[in-house]
């Protein structure tokens, strides 16, 4: 494994600490893979989302009036 030091100021390295002392995270390195794995994993979730955006606007107009659209997603998806 490659090893990375980094520079913080003071109150965030105080808060890195805080969450390893909680008992969550073994350690510093641990809590902050835990972080870059988040960010991959939101940086993904945004870029699938812009492919499905690209691929609606492809598509073109829907003849389906908003209600339609609407009432289709509520049949697929439950509410609480």
């Amino acid at each position: 494994m490659a090893t990375m030091n980094v520079s913080l100021p003071d109150p965030m390295k105080l808060w890195v600490e805080e969450q390893v002392k909680g008992g969550q995270y073994a350690n510093s390195s641990d809590y902050i893979r835990e972080l870059i794995r988040r960010d991959q994993q939101a940086c993904q979730q945004l870029e699938d989302l812009r492919t499905e955006i690209d691929v609606g606007f492809e598509s073109g107009i829907s003849p389906h009036g908003l209600e339609d659209v609407f009432a289709a997603v509520r049949k697929r998806v439950r509410f609480s």
